[in-house]
């Protein structure tokens, strides 16, 4: 049985945030591509240009300049094309409104940002078994 190669989009504005996931993914031995967003327009760019190939999962920030989470999740979900990809939001944000307009939009899951990087090389290693999960299907 071959395996799928699963493509990944963080959509992501912080810097050092970015570097955690990629550290993560390094600790974890993710070896999935991982493509890089700052913000929701450049995300829905990127994908309805095909500048990335299409990702089966997109790992997503909620508080981000010109376009936030929530509105990317809603275009997402509007747009035939792109309305099946996966999407776990990844945030500070601990706020129930955040939590329910995201699970309303279909997310896989929520995650809260860990204060340690530990915590967070745990929470992408979850992540990683989900994605081999759906390697499998």
């Amino acid at each position: 049985m071959s395996e799928k190669l699963v493509n990944i989009l963080l959509v992501e504005d912080d810097e050092v945030d970015i570097m955690n996931v990629q550290r993560a993914f390094k600790k974890n031995n993710i070896t999935n591509p991982l493509y890089i967003a700052r913000n929701g327009l450049e995300a829905l760019e990127m994908l309805r240009d095909k500048i990335v190939p299409m990702p089966q999962i997109v790992i997503l920030d909620l508080n981000m300049p010109k376009m936030n989470g929530i509105e990317f999740l809603q275009e997402l979900r509007q747009d035939p094309s792109l309305k099946h990809i996966s999407v776990f939001v990844m945030t500070t944000s601990n706020e129930d409104s955040d939590k329910l307009n995201a699970y309303n939009l279909n997310v896989a899951g929520y995650i809260l940002k860990p204060l340690s990087f530990e915590k967070f090389i745990a929470s992408v290693a979850t992540l990683d078994k989900y994605w081999k999960l759906c390697e499998r299907l």
